[in-house]
């Protein structure tokens, strides 16, 4: 089942930001625009390339006014103990989320059983905590966070302009459409 426009479950969970202990909760993905973004483990090998990269788009995606999570099975004491020790860890300043009880993971049915771990997965949550926008890659394949940029920027307009779509490979400023019947079938 689809979690397309189904608001985020509540849930309460530990964090590592900025040299911190946290509490995050389902409120901390309101009032503003969110990624969630879910990986395997910590220690691994493409997670901290994902994660790392993520941080490099994280300036730009604060300035469309966009929070990032990052969700692993992992305790928020291990997130920690990855910042202090992988050089590309150490460049994170989103939260970590811990979720060893893989309470969040089942949340966003991103939960593998057999293999105690999530799927790696990406949210955007609107601001009213809805989901916009899933992605979902197998184990072995990295993500790439500049790719959220134009999906995010596509989101708030259509969430600031109600019927009005965006086209495929729509770039802001491009042109939108509005579905109307006239367009049946002249695309």
């Amino acid at each position: 089942m689809s979690l397309i426009g189904k608001e985020v479950q509540p849930f309460t969970a530990q964090a590592y930001l900025n040299g911190k202990f946290i509490e995050v909760t389902e409120q901390n993905l309101k009032g503003h625009w969110s990624v969630v973004c879910f990986y395997p483990a910590d220690f691994t090998f493409v997670c901290p390339t994902e994660l790392e990269d993520l941080q490099e788009q994280y300036p730009a995606l604060q300035k469309l006014g966009v929070e990032v999570f990052s969700v692993s099975r992992d305790s928020h004491f291990t997130h920690k103990a990855w910042h202090d020790t992988s050089d590309a860890i150490s460049k994170i300043t989103y939260a970590m989320i811990g979720d060893p009880a893989h309470v969040l993971s089942r949340n966003f049915e991103v939960y593998i059983e057999e293999l105690g771990q999530a799927d790696r997965g990406t949210f955007i949550i609107d601001p009213d905590g809805v989901i916009q926008a899933v992605e979902i890659n197998a184990d072995g394949i990295g993500r790439d966070a500049s790719t959220l940029i134009n999906k995010i920027k596509a989101a708030q307009y259509v969430r600031n302009n109600p019927g009005e779509v965006c086209p495929a490979k729509w770039k802001e400023g491009g042109e939108t459409l509005k579905p109307s019947l006239d367009l049946v079938g002249k695309i």
